[in-house]
């Protein structure tokens, strides 16, 4: 496959599952790749330790993103991007999923009429009270090419009245980014015993979506589950984002976290090895509902919607704040060995770990036409 120039593929993303998903696309292409980075997520304990652990090049910084409402964060990214590719015009403009940052990367690619591919298209929650849910739906508009993970994203673009000429089913980036970061089995043996937890005798949670963190009854909801969960012989590990402590705190909240094993941010890697051994997750993330079905875990999902139907088949259960998501886990526990078995045998329906492969050859078509048309 003949190398497309050097930085001629601006990757524009802004948060860290972002950098997760896309560094496996950025390793393919190499010096192809001009990572650009809105700062919509930005510390140095965050981001800054992703970029370092994911071995991602030193990107292109945007700057006044971070921590403002979300139409000041598009507004401020779009017209730094605007001039970043005025300046520089990539082949193609890269985003990945439905953030902020996307939406400005796909705006700013569509304003220039550079071509725009869109990874993870598709995916719909059907609630428009998610601000990602009209980040998604206008990204999919714009872009030219529209890489859905699984046939049921390719279905939602189509029932919108995509054309299927623009979309590829490409499979979720996220399987590659499972498999190539999960430490090995001694790695992750060493780890849980670090931390002092054994194997398929503990409970992984995380909480940081605004729907469960802006508001004090849910937050104390789902710390109280929590900590109901916990007990001598099964603890619940509660790696805690740094806005989720300062709402605990503000809340008046600090005394749930008693009952848990509060842990600083994991690294990604980290994170993987503490979930591949874990006997449930109980999280509000979009990537963990896909991770999960890579490492054959069971999760419960606190959220009002999800996006990610495909892993409520076997792997989640959907449940909102309260008392369903005790109800939830305990269920799921009481599964045991044989269900944990179970998961593990089962394929991702994300795809085969070979997304950011497709989708280096849909660059290279866009970026070489002729040189495609030579080899065909």
């Amino acid at each position: 496959m003949q190398p497309l120039p050097p930085r001629s593929v601006a990757v524009v993303l802004g948060t860290r599952p972002e950098l997760v998903k896309l560094t496996d696309l950025v390793r393919l292409l190499g010096p192809a790749a001009h990572l650009v980075h809105t700062g919509q997520h930005y510390d140095e304990e965050l981001s800054g330790r992703f970029l370092t652990d994911l071995g991602l090049p030193e990107p292109t910084f945007l700057t006044g993103v971070g921590g403002r409402p979300r139409a000041v964060q598009i507004s401020a990214a779009l017209a730094q991007l605007d001039a970043l590719f005025t300046a520089e015009p990539p082949l193609a403009v890269v985003v990945q999923g439905d953030t902020n940052a996307a939406l400005a990367g796909a705006l700013a690619a569509n304003a220039r009429g550079i071509p725009l591919v869109h990874v993870e298209a598709g995916l719909r929650s059907h609630d428009r009270a998610m601000p990602e849910e009209h980040n998604r739906v206008l990204i999919d508009r714009v872009a030219d090419v529209l890489c859905a993970a699984t046939e049921d994203n390719r279905a939602n673009l189509l029932a919108e009245g995509v054309a299927d000429a623009r979309i590829a089913v490409t499979g979720n980036t996220v399987v590659e980014a499972v498999r190539n970061q999960l430490p090995g089995e001694r790695e992750r043996a060493a780890l849980l015993a670090r931390q002092g937890l054994v194997a398929d005798g503990y409970v992984l949670a995380t909480v940081h979506r605004p729907e469960n963190t802006d508001s004090a009854e849910a937050l104390r909801a789902i710390l109280r589950e929590l900590g109901a969960l916990a007990t001598a012989d099964r603890p619940v590990v509660l790696p805690l984002h740094p806005r989720t402590r300062a709402r605990v705190e503000a809340a008046g909240l600090t005394d749930l976290l008693a009952p848990l094993t509060v842990t600083a941010p994991l690294g990604y890697s980290e994170f993987l090895a503490l979930a591949r051994h874990s006997a449930l997750l109980v999280s509000d993330s979009g990537g963990i509902q896909e991770e999960c079905t890579v490492l054959g875990r069971p999760l419960v999902v606190v959220r009002r919607s999800t996006e990610r139907q495909e892993a409520m088949a076997d792997f989640a259960d959907l449940v909102e704040p309260g008392a369903a998501i005790g109800a939830a886990a305990r269920r799921r526990l009481a599964s045991g060995t044989r269900e944990l078995e179970r998961l593990a045998a089962l394929p991702s329906p994300f795809g085969d770990g070979l997304a950011s492969e497709r989708i280096v050859a849909l660059l290279v078509a866009i970026g070489a036409p002729e040189q495609l048309a030579a080899a065909a």
